[in-house]
Parts: structure tokens; sequence; C-alpha cells
């Protein structure tokens, strides 16, 4: 029987701000007739069930280098420009069903579902207090839900394993993907579900799930599927909680403890030296010869996103247009180099220059209250309308940038009104969670964008999703399909 080892200490290191010691525990032949019977084996199968939501370049899909999602996603945009490797494969939207970069998101995170399913059954059947069930279930099913989403997201609809399927693990049953309706469905119950009873965001520990970022994931999922009734209701619901406010300090907010500090943040991912959870962003971006402490360059922006933004605009403080390098040349658009040819470092992030290793203690920053409100502004142009209610959102996220309103003449029709939302999400949410990609698609411009931008010759309509791996249609036996595109 498969060993099921859950990391519970190291992961409290991950969800929490104290440091404690690294005790691996190893649940072998696990009963459910005795297991979970306590508080800490509650909390020991909850860990494990956010421990894939991680940034760790060996087995968290958040990683910040380019094994993450929000590496590749940005890189298949305006936003990031990779010379060489699996990043010019996404800057061209040249992916194959043999790129391995592409598909191991799903290689290496299906199963983490059916996991997080099998936990949940365990703790149903547990003989600890209803109370405790209610609560370890509520971060399972937000667990799954978010990377459900993710998934879908990036793939389209999804194997997703019924209990009965996988409580007979010795026999052979290829299973199909489900329907785009039956995976919104399917992620739509965790997320509602997890809303219930995750605590509000004021009780809320750092770090944890809280009923605002289960309502966050399903506005996603709502944008996805263009559910703008609903989209506006759960930004509705999350201004509701009076509990979040956007920064004054834009910057402040990705400096060393700037998202835990700070009002605007519905969800980050805490981060060591240590590696419980990695930031490795300055290592991708900073070039060798950055000062004081450089990294490997593996990635930078596009001139074209740089030119972009308005002069005055806060947010591209940290896309780096100039810098000395130790070897003492000053690069700059005019004597660029190698390292900044096709645009600036896209640095986001506090440097950490006192950083001792590749990896930083800025925590990944996942999810803001600046998405809920331009996602109800999205919501109400799109229902009925652009109108100065809508612009007025909008407006709210520029001014904390330094700029000034729009007026809302300028944008009367629809088509101008998501032109200026599509700008200004690129501009608010560069290098964070990748979720700019789903915006591009959902407003028709991925592949345009690409060819504009980016003059490949690889993209075209099949690329809004990522290919599966071969071996995972062959495991499916004729019942799993591939995207379209990609045989």
């Amino acid at each position: 029987m498969k060993k099921y080892k859950l990391f519970i200490l190291s992961l409290a290191v991950l969800l929490s701000s104290c440091t404690k010691d690294l005790v691996s525990l190893d649940y072998s032949e696990i009963n459910p007739n005795i297991f979970p019977k306590s508080a800490e084996d509650l909390d020991a199968m909850v860990n494990a069930a956010y421990y894939p939501l991680r940034g760790s370049y060996g087995n968290g899909i958040f990683s910040t280098s380019e094994k993450g999602v929000m590496y590749i996603s940005d890189a298949t945009t305006e936003i990031l420009y990779g010379v060489y490797g699996d990043q010019n494969l996404a800057t061209l939207q040249n992916y194959r069903p043999s790129d391995l970069a592409f598909t191991h998101y799903y290689d290496d995170y299906y199963n983490k579902i059916s996991m997080m399913t099998n936990t949940i059954d365990l703790i149903e059947r547990s003989t600890v207090s209803d109370e405790l069930k209610k609560k370890a279930i509520a971060q399972v099913r937000c667990a799954r839900g978010l990377l459900a989403y993710t998934l879908f997201d990036l793939y389209g609809p999804i194997v997703i394993a019924p209990l009965s399927v996988l409580q007979s693990p010795l026999k052979e049953e290829p299973l199909a993907r489900l329907s785009n309706e039956e995976t919104v469905a399917f992620i739509k119950a965790d997320l509602v579900a997890a809303a219930a009873d995750l605590p509000a965001p004021s009780e809320a520990e750092y770090g944890r799930f809280n009923k605002a970022l289960a309502k966050m994931i399903q506005i996603r999922l709502d944008l996805h599927e263009k559910n703008w009734a609903e989209v506006l209701t759960l930004s509705n619901d999350i201004i509701a909680y009076g509990y979040y406010t956007l920064d004054p300090n834009y910057v402040g907010m990705f400096g060393l403890e700037g998202a835990k500090n700070s009002k605007e943040t519905i969800w980050a991912i805490p981060c060591d030296y240590g590696g419980t959870s990695e930031n490795q962003w300055q290592l991708m971006v900073l070039p060798a010869v950055f000062a004081p402490k450089g990294g490997f360059g593996t990635i930078q922006s596009t001139w074209y996103f740089y030119d972009s933004f308005e002069s005055a605009d806060k947010r591209k403080t940290m896309l780096l247009s100039e810098f000395t390098g130790t070897d003492g040349i000053t690069y700059n658009r005019a004597n660029p180099g190698v390292l900044i040819n096709y645009g600036p470092i896209p640095l986001k992030i506090d440097q950490d220059a006192a950083r001792t290793t590749g990896l930083t203690t800025v925590d990944i920053m996942m999810y803001r209250y600046a998405d809920v409100l331009l996602s109800k502004a999205e919501a109400i142009a799109n229902i009925s309308g652009p109108s100065q209610e809508a612009m007025d959102l909008v407006t709210k996220v520029r001014v904390r940038a330094g700029l000034a309103a729009k007026p809302i003449a300028s944008y009367s029709s629809l088509a101008q009104f998501n032109d200026l939302l599509l700008t200004e999400r690129s501009h608010e949410f560069w290098c964070e969670n990748g979720q700019y990609r789903a915006d591009l698609i959902r407003m028709g411009k991925f592949i345009s964008r690409c060819q504009e931008v980016k003059h490949s010759i690889y993209t075209g309509p099949n690329k809004v999703v990522y290919p599966f791996s071969q071996a995972r249609v062959a495991e499916g036996k004729g019942k799993f399909i591939q995207n379209p595109g990609y045989n």
C-alpha cells in the first residue's frame, strides 16, 4: 500500500510566521476506522493538501521558476520574453505534447486532486468532532478547487476520478475527461462549500485559506466562463466583508514583509530561506552582473509592455530599464547588450539584497483586492454596458498607481472598456499569479498579441490551452482525448 508522507511541521513553517523544526511523520497502512482520530491528525492531512500549492522548484505548482504556473503563463504574453529553452517555447506559443514544460502541470498534479478526494473521505469517516471535520474539509475543498481550477485554466476539462474508483486502486479503469460543464460544476461545488465553512478574512491565519479566497477563485472561474452575474455577486460579497482595502503603497506590497502587512492581500504564500516554500524570482530575472547580488537572468520583459505604461505609473517601478553591473557597464535601452535587449528586468519584488542564497523571504503574492474591483467593473460593463460606476472602480486602482481618472465618454463601447480593463490588468498583475494569460484569452487577444509582439509563426487558435502528454492520452485507452491541434 502506498505510504503517505505528511510533512507536518515543515508545512507549519510555510503556513505560519513561526519557525519550527522539520519533522517527517510517516503514516503507513492508514485504517479509516482509527485514523484520523485527533486534531493533530487532521492538521497533518490538511497540511498535505496545501503542500502542492506552495512555491517549490521540484513539487510546488506555484514555483516562481520555469517550473511554475506564473513564469510560463506570463511568458506566453507580452509581459515576459524568453530567449531560450522552455521560456522561448512559451514566448512563441510553440508548445507540443512532447514538451514537458507544458505537460508537467497536469502530469505532476492531477493525482493530487485524487489525494484530496481521499483525504475528504477519511476526514468524513473519522471519529473527531463535527466542528473539527467541517473546518478541515473546508480547507481541503478549497485546495482541491484551487488546484482543479488551475489545471482547468491551463488545459481545459480534466479527469477527476470519483471516490468509487479511488477506493478500488487495483482495478484498472481508464477515465475520460469531464465535459466543460462538469468540470466547472465540480470546481464551483468545492469553492462554494469551502466559502461556507472557512474563516472570515479577519479571523484567518496569514497564509491559510479564508472565505474571500474561495470566492476570489470562484470569480476567476466565472470570468473564464463569462458568467458576469456571479462575478458581480461574488465581488460584492468580498467587498461587503469590509476587511480589504487598496494598499496605498503598490511597490511596498512586494517588499520583504509587504504581503503579510497589507490589507490588500487575499492570499499569499509565505516563503523562507530554508526552502519550505521557495521564492526564486530574483534568481530567475536578475542578470549575473547585477549588484549587489545577481542571478541567472533567465527571462526579460518586453519593451512593448514597458511602453504600454503611462509615464507616471508607479506599477512599472520594478521594471528595471537601466542598471550598472558589477562589470562597470551601464545597461539601458540604448545599450542593452544581451541582458535587456528584449525588454527591462521584470523584478516586481524587492531584490532582497541581503539574501545569502538564490531564495528570498519575499512571499509569493497570489490574489489581491484590486482583482475584486477590476472584476466587478468588468461584470458591470458586460451586464449593462460601460458606466460611470464601472469606471469609478477602475479609477480607484489607477489613482493608487498615481494616475488620473479616465473619462467614461472615451470608453463608451464595450470593446473600448474591455481593452482598458485588459491593459489595467496587465499593469496591475504582471508577474504575480499568471492569470493575465486567461484575461487575454477571455478577451480574444491571446493569439493576436503574440503575433503582434513576438512575431510568432507557431501560434494558433489551439494554443489557448496547453497539450496533454502522450503518456496521459495513451493510458486513457481511447477515453482520454487530446486537446485539438496537438495530435
